[in-house]
């Protein structure tokens, strides 16, 4: 990872701050994480996972980056990040697993501020491009970024094995 202050792109609104989160900020991460289950429903994690989550950013190496956003000085908001890498581009790529903003703290462009300042944090890191995913009902965040400039990749599927499918073929029995 690649620890630095991050530089606004553009000045911030009044009360908005976008930084890289510290061991101090896990309560805020945790209750964060757990609003964006609720928005996506879906089962928040369990303590066990929130446990091994933080421990993940904060180790060293750290697995994952988090960064919050705030507004006037409350945790409004949050994004995780990390690398993967592109043999075609030989260049890191930076991919964010999460953004998320509290409900009661959009409108006041730390969406924008928290999107624009992982952009600039892939640049910083050298990347040649920085990717994520949607679900396919959240129309908001579509259009946001598709406003950006983002671009839908059609022509690529999303495939996961869950733990338990990678046991199955490795063999494994619990």
């Amino acid at each position: 990872m690649h620890p630095g202050k991050m530089i606004p792109v553009h000045p911030l609104p009044e009360g908005v701050r976008v930084r890289p989160a510290t061991p101090d900020d896990a309560p805020s991460i945790r209750s964060l994480v757990r609003g964006l289950a609720e928005y996506e429903r879906l089962p928040p994690p369990d303590e066990a996972a929130e446990n091994r989550l933080i421990h993940d950013m904060f180790s060293t190496p750290p697995r994952i980056q988090p960064f919050l956003g705030e507004c006037d000085g409350l945790a409004a908001g949050y994004a995780f990040v990390f690398e993967t890498y592109s043999s075609f581009l030989a260049l890191p790529t930076l991919y964010l697993e999460d953004l998320f903003v509290l409900p009661q703290f959009r409108g006041r462009k730390l969406g924008y501020a928290m999107f624009t300042a992982m952009v600039a944090e892939a640049h910083r890191r050298g990347c040649g491009r920085m990717e994520w995913s949607v679900l396919d009902w959240n129309r908001l965040a579509i259009d946001f970024y598709e406003g950006l400039g983002a671009k839908e990749l059609n022509e690529w599927r999303v495939y996961r094995l869950v733990r338990y499918d990678m046991e199955q073929i490795l063999g494994i029995r619990e």
